[in-house]
């Protein structure tokens, strides 16, 4: 059974960092395409970072240098550092998983993802 379960999440100012984990079970991180949603209230969830087999990754525009996403293969462990939070980053954010590698196109797409955690809250004020 695949589960995945985030953590990290908190209340911080903005210009301030956090670390989110994601811990998965049932699968292999390294050997599947993965990756960082959020959902902002009032909005659709939206990509942010994901990964694939071979390690490349792909970010959106606006978290671009200030997000990096990584993984442990060891702990098989997903993580997304966040740097220089601005408030218009305050959100719920998922982690997600799709067997295989990245699709051509659409990798930030929340269509192409299978499983997902339950999300963890990043508040940032301002």
């Amino acid at each position: 059974q695949v589960q995945l379960v985030e953590s990290g999440g908190d209340s911080v100012q903005a210009g301030g960092s956090l670390r989110l984990s994601c811990a998965a079970s049932g699968f292999t991180v390294s050997n599947n395409a993965m990756g960082w949603f959020r959902q902002a209230a009032g909005k659709e969830r939206e990509g942010v970072a994901v990964i694939g087999i071979s390690g490349m990754t792909k970010y959106a525009d606006s978290v671009k240098g200030r997000f990096t996403i990584s993984r442990d293969n060891a702990k098989n462990t997903l993580y997304l550092q966040m740097n220089s939070l601005k408030p218009e980053d305050t959100a719920m954010y998922y982690c997600a998983a799709r067997p295989g590698g990245l699709p051509a196109k659409d990798a930030l797409s929340i269509a192409t993802y299978k499983y997902w955690g339950q999300g963890t809250q990043v508040t940032v004020a301002s």
